[in-house]
């Protein structure tokens, strides 16, 4: 079996919680790994001495073992890095949303398609159990013809407790609404198709160096089914994520990630669904990519057309 030899560029909370991954996969080898910081890079240092640390991506590109390189940095540094990663001839994996801007996603895409390169992003909920009976039960017609579409997205802290970073709390490139809606569009768009005609009303709070706490923000399925999205973070409740589908039959709900639940005017019912590892299913479906086989992935275009949705979210222009 031969070895799908990966490299790593940035390892924060979501860098690790793959990195793992890939040490435990049976057909990839973690090669190498690009962290700055010199303090938590000395943290895996330890624990992976065989794995080669380096404090400039650029020599993991130059490294002629490296097959695939997977971008763990945060969003506004995307665009270069992918540009560099393409340009040397690796297969890509990259975290999202695509970049920091749709100019910036639109130029990655082109790339990775001129390049011929496997081309992925990091949206783990396709390869999740849950996913796989929400999408049967849609196409089945299970809720009876939709009636509304709607993301919630509540938090009673940003950011988490898990991920407080300088970033992820500011304006520039982090908030909830990029780091976690664009899981959501994604879902929207492959099991239901185009989100369109966004209207967006988004607050923030005084200090102008901050991301948002609120947004309520209507849309429309090619079909004028309508869309509605609400997040609030600083609220006096536990963190709640819903993406609900409403049927004039019945309601399918996807719950924090991995709950999926069906009401009908008789109640509520959880559906049981089998024990899948999202995270693993993403790395087979890679390593099938780069063997040449047939895969599921999300690649940079479905990528750019998230990237379109959530700039609009954002109240940003879209630059083409």
């Amino acid at each position: 079996m031969t070895q799908l030899r990966v490299g790593i560029i940035g390892l924060g909370a979501v860098g690790e919680r793959l990195l793992n991954k890939f040490l435990e996969h049976n057909e990839t080898t973690v090669a190498a790994i690009c962290e700055p910081n010199a303090d938590r890079a000395q943290v895996f240092k330890e624990r992976l001495p065989d794995v080669h640390f380096y404090s400039d991506y650029q020599e993991i590109l130059e490294d002629e073992n490296i097959d695939l390189v997977y971008i763990a940095v945060p969003p506004k540094f995307h665009h270069q890095i992918a540009l560099d990663v393409i340009a040397a001839g690796k297969h890509i994996l990259c975290e999202k949303p695509l970049a920091n801007s749709y100019q910036e996603a639109a130029e990655m895409a082109e790339a990775a398609k001129k390049a011929t390169v496997v081309h992925a992003m990091n949206f783990p909920t396709p390869y999740s159990a849950a996913y796989s009976v929400l999408k049967d039960k849609l196409q089945s017609k299970a809720v009876g013809n939709i009636k509304r579409v709607e993301l919630q997205m509540y938090f009673q802290e940003w950011p988490r407790f898990w991920q407080k970073n300088p970033w992820i709390a500011g304006r520039e490139q982090g908030g909830f609404v990029r780091e976690v809606s664009p899981h959501f569009v994604q879902l929207m768009i492959d099991l239901l198709g185009d989100v369109t005609n966004i209207h967006s009303h988004i607050q923030y709070p005084e200090d102008p160096q901050a991301c948002e706490n609120s947004i309520v923000a209507h849309a429309e399925l090619s079909d004028g089914t309508p869309i509605l999205i609400n997040g609030l973070s600083g609220i006096g409740q536990k963190e709640h994520l819903a993406f609900k589908v409403y049927g004039d039959q019945g309601v399918l709900s996807l719950v924090n990630w991995g709950q999926l639940q069906e009401e009908t005017a008789e109640g509520v019912s959880p559906i049981n669904l089998e024990s899948k590892d999202s995270l693993m299913g993403l790395i087979d479906e890679v390593v099938k990519a780069v063997n040449g086989q047939e895969a599921h992935l999300v690649t940079f275009d479905r990528g750019l057309e998230v990237q379109f949705v959530l700039e609009q979210l954002l109240g940003n222009p879209i630059i083409e």
